[in-house]
């Protein structure tokens, strides 16, 4: 008995007509290859500008030869997906919330926009577009007869919109950052090698060029403060040439993230020695003045503690002493307020995770999240508002891309490195410091932190210490409360200022 025969769909029978086994090939391997090629060269996406362009470009024209090639529309669903899955290949090893497999919270929302969204608008959507285009002209070439259904003009008018958007995002991520003039002065976005000979993005400002140079380094693993040291603290550029470094992973150091097994205190520590050091060169200074904000400090304190010669004096502020207690205590702090103020589902969260240490970022998730409400406070006059570090991402100093990167640098540096380095403890490791040491914290810092401050204060030996409270801050003390931390800074050159000051 013969076997029913049914009508090919139309899309099959143009297919099967128009594309010959070997450009279904090519329409394959080009993609594949390019995705190779991107999960070695930008990992975790595109870092810079001409990466950014770049990436864009080229992911138009393979695009567009996987559409030529194929003669078909299919393209736009197979280059993408073969380019995905070489970069996913490529970059398996990587660690980091913004590479790893898609995680259902609300920090994992994040780090997939971040990672996996920013790489997809800059690689995946010309791959389509290109694609799409590629398919049409080769189609054009060899015209069918009748005339094109309704579905073809309206994917004509999807396709034309996807294309316009991918003008928008190219001409977005090629405007360059920029730092307003200080005449007299410097004022410069530039890098400086660190350890590993990485470059670290900086900005330099001041408004005396001779002025000593005061090296800040941000919070947090894959940290960038750059906007703001920009936004709140203008008044230090009057007294020093300010640098403000981003740490390995964060935005205008984004390619110096180094594969997660290489991330470590030593890493972060070599990198801020390195840096401090071609400073002082630069500028013609014996030494320089060092800040560091919370977790910096961590990193800060070793440095200082390794080669005290390369430092004036030393500003930690929110100074870590002890991570692990510190997170102890503020868990132990955070049940405490869920319960008294009716927070059932975070109350079973915390209790089902227990005490730290946890073993990633997401397991931190519930006390991070809640750490602002958990210790809220007045912020009446507060320069900073309850929105922290994420106020200040508006400042000219960051392209658009370099502010996804500092949430998406966050994300991955503190999940890679923070485990390796919550079991340091100052008080054990760093007793004593051969120069001038000036811990600042707000009054509302987490109790926990501010009582690890204490004991190591205490025991600390150093030519001069000093502990200074700032009334109406808490962690964010030196944004928030920008005016006393200036002045204390003032004093702290008047005090120390001594040969070359």
């Amino acid at each position: 008995m013969a076997k029913p025969s049914f009508p090919r769909p139309a899309f099959l029978a143009r297919a099967a007509r128009s594309a010959h086994p070997f450009r279904w090939v090519v329409a394959g391997v080009v993609p594949l290859g390019w995705g190779l090629v991107v999960g070695w060269w930008t990992p975790r996406g595109p870092g810079t500008n001409t990466e950014a362009v770049t990436s864009i470009l080229v992911s138009l024209a393979v695009g567009g030869l996987a559409g030529w090639s194929s003669r078909s529309r299919w393209a736009m669903f197979a280059a993408p997906v073969f380019f995905a899955l070489a970069v996913e290949l490529v970059r398996w090893p990587l660690r980091g919330p913004t590479v790893d497999a898609p995680h259902l919270s609300g920090f994992g929302l994040g780090a997939l926009l971040l990672g996996r969204g920013v790489h997809g608008l800059l690689s995946l959507l010309p791959l389509l577009v290109g694609a799409a285009y590629g398919a049409g002209l080769a189609r054009r070439a060899a015209p069918t007869a009748g005339r094109r259904p309704v579905w073809t003009w309206l994917g004509r008018i999807g396709v034309g919109s996807l294309a316009a958007l991918v003008a928008l995002v190219t001409v977005g991520v090629a405007l360059p950052a920029a730092t307003a003039a200080l005449p007299g002065g410097i004022a410069e976005l530039t890098t400086v090698r660190g350890g590993g000979d990485r470059e670290l993005g900086v900005l330099l400002r001041g408004t005396d060029r001779h002025a000593p140079v005061l090296l800040f380094l941000p919070g947090g693993p894959g940290g960038s403060e750059v906007g703001a040291v920009r936004r709140h603290l203008a008044g230090l550029e009057r007294q020093f040439v300010v640098a403000s470094v981003d740490r390995r992973g964060a935005a205008r150091s984004w390619a110096a993230f180094p594969p997660s097994s290489s991330l470590t205190l030593d890493n972060e520590v070599a990198d801020l020695l390195a840096v401090a050091d071609r400073l002082r060169q630069r500028f013609g200074r014996p030494d320089v003045y060092l800040v560091a904000h919370s977790g910096g400090s961590l990193v800060a304190t070793v440095a200082v503690q390794r080669r005290p010669e390369l430092f004036r004096a030393y500003v930690g502020v929110g100074q870590a002493v002890h991570l692990l207690d510190a997170d102890r205590s503020q868990y132990a702090d955070t049940i405490v307020w869920a319960r008294r103020t009716g927070r059932a589902e975070l109350v079973r969260q915390l209790t089902e995770l227990g005490p730290p240490p946890y073993p990633d970022m997401y397991h931190y998730e519930p006390l991070l999240a809640n750490e602002a409400a958990a210790f809220d406070f007045d912020r009446t006059g507060s320069h900073e508002g309850r929105g922290g570090a994420g106020e200040n991402l508006g400042v000219a100093e960051y392209t658009v891309l370099e502010k996804a990167h500092v949430l998406g640098g966050a994300l991955d540096g503190w999940d890679v490195l923070y485990p390796k380095v919550q079991q340091v403890d100052l008080r054990t490791r760093v007793r004593q410091l051969a120069v001038p040491v000036y811990l600042v914290d707000g009054a509302h810092e987490v109790p926990g932190r501010l009582a690890l401050t204490d004991q190591w204060y205490a025991q600390l030996q150093a030519p001069h210490k000093e502990h200074v409270v700032l009334d109406d801050a808490g962690h964010r003390s030196l944004y928030q409360r920008p005016g006393p931390f200036v002045d204390l800074l003032t004093r702290v050159r008047a005090e120390t200022a001594g040969a070359g000051g």
